[in-house]
């Protein structure tokens, strides 16, 4: 109510705190690798699993065009070893 009243918060919306759980595995997914983790450690409960997945996932509009846009250069006949050039 305090924070509502200093118009911190929309009035009748209050914020809970990021749980331990999804800060750790946002941390983790931003470091490294799905694939680094599933190797370096023998046994990752799923609830940490789960999470680590969703972090590991682009959060942006403009990230997940850049990602799904991403190209080898394969189209390019330059860009293939003996291709015209």
């Amino acid at each position: 109510a305090a924070a509502a009243a200093l118009g911190l918060l929309p009035l009748g919306k209050t914020q809970s705190p990021e749980s331990l759980l999804d800060i750790a595995a946002r941390k983790v997914a931003e470091k490294w690798p799905f694939q680094r983790v599933e190797e370096r450690f023998e046994r990752i409960p799923e609830p940490v699993q789960r999470r680590i997945v969703y972090w590991s996932f682009p959060r942006s509009e403009r990230e997940i065009c850049m990602y799904s846009s991403f190209n080898t250069g394969a189209e390019d006949p330059t860009a293939v070893p003996g291709g015209a050039g």
